[in-house]
């Protein structure tokens, strides 16, 4: 697949990274913040797309079986790009209503993330699934790579616009600069799928597990479930911040909307230069399982800063541990998605990347709850929010230190050793 396939494949990544960007980098820190909303209730919010995640397993599989037009994946882009789009125009809406109007406001709250996280959900394993189509195995890594790269240079292009923008922050000003962010959405999306995809005139049948069979074989395999689990408790510790830096940023060291949005800046271009300098220089004398050893090191002592820069109040710690996390966060990525198609076979590839894809959702999804709901808690406790945060932020390196011992047990050639033979195969993988 010639570079110009690739980029354009990576537009496609763009378009969705836009709309994430908006709801997760600057929507949630002024509903916290600006509105006064309950963070768990934001996190109730946002973790809606990673509850609907598991049905991306059925998607992946209807559109293998069910084009439409002689087109397995655009039409299903199409449709998952829409549903992103109104979705992200309609989250300010409910923001802004629900602090006026709690009820109405969380009623129109739940339709406007519930609509992102379907299109989101549908556009990601279309595309994903689109590039896996168009690419010989051997070009897959490169166009990945390609993909994943313009992905965290739209994060941080999106994030610092969207901050100046929205400098100083007025109501007008937040629902105008989101339905510019779906506009520019519209067009990069468009230039990236028109054409792209060449329209099949026949169709061959492709084999369609459940997703409880995926379940099954994870189950069935120990080395399997302890990978599971690993990435479940590496994930929620990485991830689960997300929703939280920036409104901690506001409380606790008084920055301004645009301040805070700049720090998905900081942290996107760290991961994006530890992704570089792992790919070019630490892959070449670390193994996989050492090297996402190391990114959870970095990881756990940019959380420590961070936390140790609200319990003595001393905000010179907190960017310098936002960008120690955003640079383990990189080699951790980097690693563990290596590690993670290691830990599959061939005649099971797409049961076990349909589980890992589940872990990674459900560990965001739970991250992101376990530390606003933590955040809430302690706040109410002791009337101390940054205390909050902080606690939150400890927690989560707690949870890494926890991966980081479930990791050393890890052992590929044990996971393959306890691969089913192919009768239990076609008895794991038989739909009820």
């Amino acid at each position: 697949m010639t570079i110009i396939k690739n980029i354009r494949l990576g537009l496609l990544h763009v378009a969705v990274a836009i709309t994430f960007v908006a709801i997760y980098g600057v929507l949630n820190r002024i509903m916290i913040h600006e509105l006064g909303i309950l963070a768990t209730v934001v996190a109730l919010l946002v973790v809606l797309p990673y509850l609907l995640s598991p049905a991306q397993i059925w998607i992946g599989q209807y559109s293998d079986t069910h084009p439409i037009l002689g087109y397995r994946r655009t039409p299903y882009i199409v449709l998952g790009l829409f549903l992103c789009i109104v979705g992200m125009k309609l989250t300010p809406f409910a923001a802004l209503t629900m602090a006026a109007n709690f009820p109405l406001g969380f009623g129109l709250g739940l339709v406007a993330f519930g609509l992102w996280g379907m299109g989101y959900n549908l556009a990601v394993v279309s595309y994903l699934s689109l590039a896996s189509d168009m690419s010989e195995e051997s070009q897959r890594s490169r166009t990945i790579a390609v993909m994943w790269f313009m992905m965290i240079v739209s994060i941080i292009i999106t994030a610092i616009v969207m901050g100046r923008s929205l400098d100083p922050y007025s109501e007008a000003q937040l629902i105008r600069v989101f339905g510019l962010a779906g506009l520019t959405a519209i067009v990069i999306a468009a230039i990236g799928l028109i054409g792209l995809e060449p329209r099949h005139t026949t169709h061959t049948a492709q084999t369609r597990h459940s997703q409880q069979a995926a379940i099954r074989a994870v189950l069935s395999n120990p080395q399997a479930r302890l990978f599971f689990v690993y990435l479940v408790l590496m994930l929620v510790a990485i991830l689960g911040q997300d929703i939280l830096l920036e409104p901690f940023g506001a409380h606790a060291f008084g920055m301004t909307v645009q301040q805070t949005t700049q720090l998905t800046a900081l942290w996107g271009s760290t991961t994006l230069l530890s992704l570089l300098a792992y790919g070019f220089l630490l892959s070449r004398w670390l193994t996989k399982r050492n090297g996402a050893a190391l990114g959870g090191v970095i990881a756990i002592v940019g959380l420590l800063l961070i936390g140790l820069s609200g319990t003595i109040h001393w905000e010179l710690l907190f960017k310098p541990g936002i960008a120690i996390l955003g640079f383990g966060t990189g080699i951790a990525t980097a690693t563990n998605l290596a590690l993670m198609l290691d830990m599959t076979t061939a005649e099971q590839a797409g049961l076990f990347i349909g589980a890992w894809g589940v872990a990674d959702a459900a560990s965001r999804g739970l991250g992101m709850f376990f530390g606003s709901t933590v955040r809430d808690l302690v706040t109410f406790a002791f009337s101390d929010p940054t205390l909050g945060y902080v606690v939150v932020f400890y927690l989560e390196a707690g949870c890494l230190i926890a991966s980081l011992i479930l990791l050393s047990q890890i052992d590929v050639p044990r996971f393959r050793s306890h691969q089913p033979d192919l009768v239990e195969l076609a008895a794991l993988t038989a739909d009820a």
